[in-house]
């Protein structure tokens, strides 16, 4: 049972802490809710930022989770703007940077990723962006606007996710661009060689320039503006602009600091918490971008930074919070838009994981979907231009039973028929 006179404290203004406090009144829970965050923007989502609202297409208000005056209506108190520099568990309380101490009775961290920086000289030039943030991709969206119409070259140092998505909206912008990337295709490290090389054909076509096996090693400038990228191969690469793409890393600081339980950054990193999201504090909970979560059907530690993952467990926690019963098991759930190429991979099957991998469709004409097999039992699979297929492809691999890879491979065979129910 929870008291109306608890307070419930959230560090993290994106969309996990949104949503955690949107299920928190929903479920009926009439304490305080407080939402800490360090932008002064409303809680919003972030996928845009390099898709629809990077490249025009969306306004800046359907990016906000909430309309501003929700919180007020549904009595969630905001700090926005603010940081929390530490956190006091035995006395219940979260330290703000001006100084502020709040206490808490629960307290779920949700602070998200940051992006990895370059470690190079040059980063210091006014050209040098990251990704992650409103006010990253309003900037980003000029600098394109402005490389479009001048003919500019943009280098993206990475090609993941937001590496591609940027290079794809760089060109429909008009600006030349030339990714750097240490793998041998992109997204090698979620994808495979199999799928990477469909990604560099679809890049290349639309005239994006690719450096494979080489990482950048400065950023060449002048009177404070960037002239040149080089790479460690010998390689100067003209540019205007450069992204770094080169992924994120949890922001655990404020948890490792507390003295709460860690995993190793060789295993994925985050804050360790249990299938409800407790961390090793019973009072303390993790979600979003920072938790390492048990994942049964896999069978290890998986944190995923995907905005799935900050829609369904934000509010798990907050049930979790209300003394709910919660067993945080969702598959890793992810979408991309490049040009007329959209996706949505779902599952768990990095290089090395799987044995198979199975297209069914027409990989040639990108319409197609693709399935990562291990002893015959699919851990993965990605949807290509191919619409409504997730909810089985999700089934087949929740059964963990093995599938016959022609029949997968087969149209006109139904994938419903292929799932089995999972074993007790």
């Amino acid at each position: 049972m929870v008291d109306a006179d608890q307070t419930f404290v959230i560090v993290g203004g994106g969309l996990t802490g949104a949503k955690a406090a949107e299920t928190l009144r929903a479920e009926g829970y009439s304490g305080r809710v407080i939402l800490i965050g360090d932008e002064r923007d409303h809680p919003y989502e972030r996928p845009s930022l390099s898709k629809d609202y990077l490249l025009g297409k969306a306004e800046r208000d359907s990016l906000f989770v909430h309309p501003p005056g929700w919180y007020a209506q549904h009595d969630v108190e905001l700090h926005l703007g603010q940081t929390v520099e530490s956190i006091d568990r035995g006395a219940g309380t979260v330290r703000l940077g001006d100084g502020t101490s709040i206490a808490y009775d629960k307290l779920l961290l949700a602070t998200g990723a940051e992006p990895r920086r370059l470690d190079v000289p040059g980063t210091h030039l006014v050209g040098v962006h990251h990704l992650r943030r409103l006010a990253h991709s309003e900037r980003l969206r000029q600098v394109l606007t402005n490389l479009g119409r001048e003919n500019g070259h943009l280098v993206i140092a990475g090609a993941g996710w937001i590496g591609l998505e940027v290079a794809a909206a760089a060109r429909s912008y008009g600006a030349e661009v030339t990714v750097v990337h240490r793998g041998p295709t992109p997204l090698h490290g979620v994808l495979g060689p199999e799928l990477g090389q469909l990604f560099t054909d679809l890049h290349r076509e639309h005239g994006v320039r690719f450096h494979f096996g080489a990482s950048l090693t400065e950023i060449v400038g002048q009177d404070g503006m960037v002239l040149a990228a080089r790479t460690d191969d010998g390689e100067e690469h003209p540019a205007h602009d450069v992204l770094a793409a080169i992924g994120a890393a949890p922001r655990t600081a404020l948890a490792q600091a507390a003295g709460l339980e860690l995993v190793d950054p060789a295993e994925g990193g985050g804050v360790a918490v249990d299938a409800a999201l407790r961390t090793s504090d019973p009072d303390v909970y993790a979600a979003g971008d920072i938790a390492s979560v048990h994942h049964p059907l896999f069978d290890r530690r998986i944190r995923v930074e995907h905005w799935a993952n900050a829609l369904n467990g934000g509010p798990a926690a907050a049930r979790a919070m209300l003394g709910r019963e919660v067993a945080y098991d969702r598959l890793p759930y992810f979408y991309s838009d490049q040009y007329d190429v959209g996706l949505e991979y779902s599952g768990w099957a990095p290089p090395g994981s799987y044995d198979q991998v199975v297209i069914r469709g027409d990989a040639g004409k990108r319409e197609f979907i693709a399935f990562w097999l291990a002893g015959g039992r699919v851990l993965a699979g990605m949807n290509v231009n191919v619409w409504d297929v997730t909810a089985p492809v999700q089934d087949l691999i929740r059964s963990a039973a093995p599938v016959d890879p022609e029949a997968l491979a087969d149209p006109s065979v139904p994938l419903e028929s292929l799932v089995t129910a999972p074993a007790e």
